[in-house]
């Protein structure tokens, strides 16, 4: 079909053939380094997944594609093909590189410049396709009874279960799970928002004996209090009574309970549906105590259901991840942070000390400290504010303080984002690879090391294949 030729290194490709075979300057057709030729097509929308006899690098004379570009660049080119994982050469230069990728129509993030990155994305496992039967009962610890044939009912639904609602884009099924699951989380905290508003409360109405004059008696009503619509209470019944159903198979079907557990989203998740029934025996039983308005104040745990969001969102994910690789720049900026607002907090209480000031708003050095905070942070809520020109200097120097505390660090957070988003963008447009375990290869039968002899292989009995032109 057609030969290409670069650099004294080509890749021929036979008519009639599957497979690629790339040769080196100087050595012999044998130790052909083999690619099949299916994989080109791999990565859709570059150069090598589109060759026509079109093109203006053909020469049907010869048939043979002609590419004056860099061999050694290539070489990690076909690797990449072949792998799935774009390495850096060490001997070429980085604009050369980028032009050269260019030139193939490959994208320069998906060079492989750090493992830290990758083995994290591999964590993340954003790009991970379905696991096979085998990956699967090696996960959930009964691959013995898998490869004997033995598996139970329970064994083969347990699986099932689990991709079902713990991997939502396992199957059609699991993104119905999925759906359902955002919309009641979306609902849920929806309803505890709105039962705090006064137009959606009801007041509570009591009967009182209201005492006058010349011991008459009186009986009147009293506005004491206002309770959330009673609507609100079934919605939260029809929401929490999903979460539980959904905790209990997610920790029924999970592979390793203990592991289960010690996840946050799903300690969060346990703790939120458990707070809706102590909410409710609470009601019930302890409505009657002084105060008990402020044990509602715990149910505020269920907002955090929002983070099951991530189980739902790569970017939710690669956000959280950059987070944790930014925890020092995070730590340095807090304690920066810290500092400028004890220092300023200090000083802007003796500075309005100095002059004669009727109007001072910093009484004490706590009260410094919060006008410190919202100054350094360019939040300024107006509250508090200095009255004199020493203490207006100060102010001004807090200000200039709090935007460089907080710029240096910023970029290096961003960055981290940047870097995790674009491999993720990166590694998206790539072929989808297994999540785990890979087959054990077959026992090979006779002497090992044997040589193949000629001419015994697969296509033996496909009769002579057609001879491929010389380079």
């Amino acid at each position: 079909m057609f030969f290409m030729l670069l650099n004294c290194d080509c890749i021929l490709f036979g008519e009639g053939y599957s497979k690629l075979s790339m040769i080196k300057k100087d050595r012999p057709r044998e130790n052909f380094s083999q690619l099949e030729g299916a994989t080109l097509k791999k990565i859709p929308a570059t150069r090598l997944s589109r060759l026509t006899e079109a093109l203006g690098n053909y020469d049907p004379i010869l048939n043979e594609y002609f590419f004056d570009r860099h061999p050694g660049v290539f070489g990690q080119i076909l690797n990449y093909y072949r792998t799935g994982k774009l390495h850096y050469p060490t001997d070429v230069c980085g604009p050369l590189f980028e032009e050269e990728l260019e030139f193939w129509g490959l994208d320069s993030n998906q060079h492989r410049d750090t493992q830290e990155t990758l083995a994290v994305l591999d964590r993340l496992d954003l790009d991970t396709d379905k696991p096979s039967d085998e990956e699967v009962a090696r996960k959930f610890g009964f691959e013995d009874d898998y490869f004997s044939g033995n598996l139970s009912w329970w064994q083969k639904t347990k699986p099932k279960l689990w991709s079902l609602f713990d991997e939502p884009y396992s199957s059609q099924a699991a993104k119905v799970i999925g759906i359902l699951s955002v919309f009641f989380i979306c609902i849920s905290i929806l309803s505890f928002c709105l039962k705090t508003h006064p137009d959606m409360r009801v007041p509570v109405i009591e009967n009182i004996t209201v005492y006058t004059s010349y011991n008459v008696t009186a009986w009147t009503l009293d506005k004491k209090a206002t309770n959330a619509h009673e609507a609100f209470f079934y919605i939260e019944c029809v929401c929490n009574t999903w979460f539980t159903f959904e905790i209990f198979i997610r920790f029924v079907s999970a592979p390793n309970r203990f592991d289960f557990l010690k996840a946050s989203v799903n300690m969060i998740d346990f703790i939120a549906t458990l707070s809706f029934y102590v909410d409710i025996l609470l009601q019930k039983f302890a409505s009657h105590l002084e105060n008990a308005d402020i044990l509602e104040f715990f149910s505020i745990i269920r907002i955090m259901r929002l983070f099951k969001l991530t189980r739902h969102s790569s970017g939710l994910k690669i956000l959280i991840q950059t987070f944790r690789a930014s925890a020092k720049e995070l730590t340095l900026l807090v304690f920066f942070l810290v500092l400028g607002i004890v220092i300023f907090a200090s000083l802007v209480y003796y500075a309005e000390r100095i002059q004669a000031n009727p109007h001072n708003d910093f009484n004490s050095i706590p009260l410094g400290l919060w006008w410190a905070l919202v100054t350094m942070t360019t939040v300024g809520y107006g509250d508090m504010a200095p009255k004199t020109y020493v203490g207006m200097f100060v102010g001004a120097l807090c200000a200039l303080a709090g935007v460089l505390t907080i710029a240096l660090p910023v970029p290096v957070i961003v960055s981290n984002f940047a870097m995790y988003y674009s491999h993720t963008q990166a590694r998206a447009k790539l072929p989808k690879k297994r999540r785990r375990v890979l087959p054990v290869e077959a026992v090979r039968v006779g002497p090992p090391f044997a040589p193949p002899k000629r001419g015994i292989g697969p296509n033996m009995n496909r009769g002579p294949g057609p001879k491929m032109d010389k380079i």
